[in-house]
Order: structure tokens, then sequence, then C-alpha cells
């Protein structure tokens, strides 16, 4: 098919207010930033994809986009040599100390992933046929998401607009939590932020969680704030407790400790966030289950590409979230709707965002007993509100943050605050 070669790129930073989640490095800000990518092609189609916004992300993504002129958009290996060849010599940095360490690599496959996206939507828009069709062919028509559940503060130090989930701060509010997130959303399995108390309370919060659900898994993610003696000790007191156990401390050495004395899964977005930290962790056994995330591993393709690794080595696969908006949730839906192994419920921030705010026409995808079902329309199935990423893009003009910087908000409240891990 000839006309679809890309003309412009336009990158739209937005910023979308965000709930104090309390979590190991401190708490959320504000507002998070999010980025929303047309790519722009010569037949009149243009594809949509999101990302981060922070301010070295913009950067990245603009330098990525100057050499994107002529690239025909099913040309998806021409766009990673295009877009290598642009950022490669980049400082490596990533948006939140919470998805690992840094790297060259991590950092080109951030700027492929979103553009590949785009380009998929717009093979789709200019085919008629949906991204999940694309990608091999949708497995199943619903995906599964998972509740996320985050200690909380009931509103940000400040005058900022108090959001409406309210304070939780023992089991009991994260109880109350659960049972709002499973009544509204209809999610079947739950996941807890943790990290931020003494492991016995994070404990005692499963445990009432498996009291109150007793037919829902429960996962427990302290983002590699124990210790390798505390990680077993929580480990012990949570056997069959969970549906698995993420990264509970830092590094691959660290969790092969961890998991050669527990039978609890464990899994991670941490440790294993590229494709060169693959090998050692299979090698030393240190998790059994990876979670991907297609803005940070390089797309659809590399996390298909990630699919068939864990495959092979008989790993789980999963899939994280970050605070996202309706075009992301789009992208997950169709990435695990066409990719078979991806059988855990996936991670979503959406239930802590405001429901008034977001960039998809019709206010985006819903959730419906716990899953959301594959966009039927062509490509991502969605398209941009443009006054709502307008009203967003002010928003991000006038709010102040440039970068996710979780200690720093601590330290509003706490001054002595370092974010220090693991810290139990």
């Amino acid at each position: 098919m000839s006309g679809l070669r890309i003309t412009g790129v336009t990158i739209t930073p937005v910023a979308l207010k965000d709930p104090p989640l309390l979590n190991a490095s401190g708490v959320h800000e504000p507002y998070a930033l999010r980025s929303i990518v047309e790519v722009h092609t010569d037949a009149g189609i243009t594809g949509i994809n999101e990302a981060y916004g922070d301010d070295a992300t913009l950067a990245l993504l603009a330098r990525a986009a100057d050499g994107l002129a002529g690239v025909d958009v099913f040309d998806l290996n021409e766009l990673s040599r295009r877009i290598a060849a642009a950022v490669g010599g980049v400082e490596a940095s990533s948006p939140t100390e919470l998805i690992g360490a840094a790297s060259g690599d991590k950092t080109v496959a951030q700027a492929v992933a979103a553009f590949e996206v785009a380009c998929y939507d717009a093979q789709g828009r200019a085919t008629g046929r949906r991204v999940a069709d694309l990608l091999g062919g949708a497995v199943r028509e619903r995906v599964d998401f998972s509740a996320y559940l985050f200690y909380k503060w009931a509103e940000h130090p400040g005058d900022y607009e108090a959001d409406p989930w309210g304070e939780a701060l023992d089991p009991d509010g994260i109880v109350k939590q659960a049972r709002r997130m499973v009544d509204r959303y209809g999610f079947g399995s739950l996941k807890l932020k943790g990290g931020v108390f003494a492991p016995e309370e994070e404990i005692e919060a499963v445990r009432a969680l498996r009291r109150e659900f007793p037919d829902r898994p429960v996962r427990l993610d302290p983002n590699a704030n124990w210790t390798v003696p505390t990680s077993h000790r929580v480990a012990e007191a949570l056997a069959g407790e969970l549906e698995y156990l993420e990264d509970p401390t830092p590094g691959i050495p660290g969790m092969a400790e961890v998991a050669a004395r527990t039978e609890l899964p464990l899994a991670t977005n941490m440790c294993v966030t590229g494709f060169e930290e693959i090998p050692e962790a299979v090698r030393l056994g240190a998790v059994q289950v990876i979670l991907s995330d297609h803005h940070f591993w390089g797309g659809f393709r590399a996390t298909q590409a990630l699919a068939g690794i864990c495959q092979t080595f008989g790993l789980g696969l999963s899939m994280h979230s970050n605070t996202h908006l309706g075009v992301s949730l789009a992208a997950m839906v169709h990435l695990g709707a066409a990719t078979p192994n991806l059988t855990y419920a996936l991670d979503t921030h959406t239930p802590w965002k405001w429901e008034s705010e977001d960039v998809v026409a019709g206010g985006g995808l819903r959730f419906v007993d716990g899953a959301v079902t594959v966009p039927a329309g062509p490509g991502l199935g969605v398209d941009l509100d443009r006054d709502a990423v307008a009203r967003l893009h002010e928003q991000y003009l006038t709010c102040g943050f440039r970068r996710r910087d979780d200690v720093g908000w601590m330290r509003r409240v706490r001054p002595d605050w370092t974010g220090k891990r693991p810290r139990f």
C-alpha cells in the first residue's frame, strides 16, 4: 500500500490530576505528566499514541521525531533504525526509579515504543483492521484487569482539589478502598502497592483483603523496599496467600536469594525491564513472572518478543501500569488481547484518574466485570477529544510540574525524607 509515509509528528504534553498515592519512594505529586503522540502521513491518516510527559521524555521524543519524515508506517524496522540513530547517544534516563535502572538500550526502546504504537494505529486506520488483528489476532475479546490498591492520604498538602477516594492508611482503609473498586469496576483480583509501612502492617492488610475477598487473588508489590531477610520473613508469613509477590527486594541476585526460600512466585517490573537483564534472571531463577509494559520495553513487537522468551523459559507474563490516560489503556487492551500467554490480569491506574479527565472521545473505555472489551474500530479503536487534549495541555502549562519527583513531594510533609531503599 502506497501513500502511508510519515510527513510529520505532533507531540502534545498534558497533565492530569493525580491523588496522593503512597509508595516506596514517597508520594505521587498532584499532577501526572503524559504526552499525546500523533504521527501524520501523506495519506491524510494520523496514528495516535500516549507516552510519558516529563521534560526528559519530551526532549527524547522530539529528537526521535526529527528523523522520521518519509518512513512508511508499515516499515517498523526502518522506524526503529531511524530512532536508534537519532537518540542512541542521548544520556540514559528513566521517568521514575520505580521501573528499574536506566540504560541506553532502554532509552532507545522507550522512544521506539512511542512512535511504533502510533504507526500501528495508522496501519489499522488505513486497512480497517484493529491493532489486535495486526498483532496476530485476538485470542480473547475481553482483557481482565486487577484492582490497584494504594495507601494514600486524604489530600495533597497545599491548595489542591481532594480526590473522591479519601484516606487509606491501615488495613481497614485498604479493604474499604478495595470494596469500592470491586463494586464499581468488578475487578477479579487485587494488587496492593506496599513498601510504605512496616511489613507487619502490610501483611495484616493482605490478610484483611483475603478475609474480605476469599475468591480473589491478591498481589503485593513493595517496590524493592525490603532487605532480603525482611523479604524472607514476609514470604513465609504470606505463603499460600498471594498470587505473586512483586519486587520484594532490589536486584536480580537479591530476588534470587528470596526465590530460593519461598514457593511464592516472585514477579518483577524493576529488576528485569530490558532484554539484557533476562539471562541472569533466568540463570539464577530470580523471577517467575515478568511484568511487561510496551511503553518502556520497546512497543508491541518487543513485548511480543518478551512473551516468546517467557514462554520458552516457563515464566508467567503480566503487565505493569503507570498513571495513564485512555490511549494507553486502549493499547494495553489490544496487546493483552493478542498475546496468548499474557494470562495474568493487567495492572491499571484508570480508577485513580478523575473521570472528567481523559483525552479519548466519549470519555474512554469502560470496565465491565473487571475487564475491557477490545475496541471494535480500526487501529486502536479510540479517537482524540480535541477539546479535552487542549484542556489537559493548558493544565500542563499552568501546573508547574515538569518531572515526576515522589521523593521531593514527600519532603513537603516529611523534610527528612530520603526515599532510600530498602527501608525495611
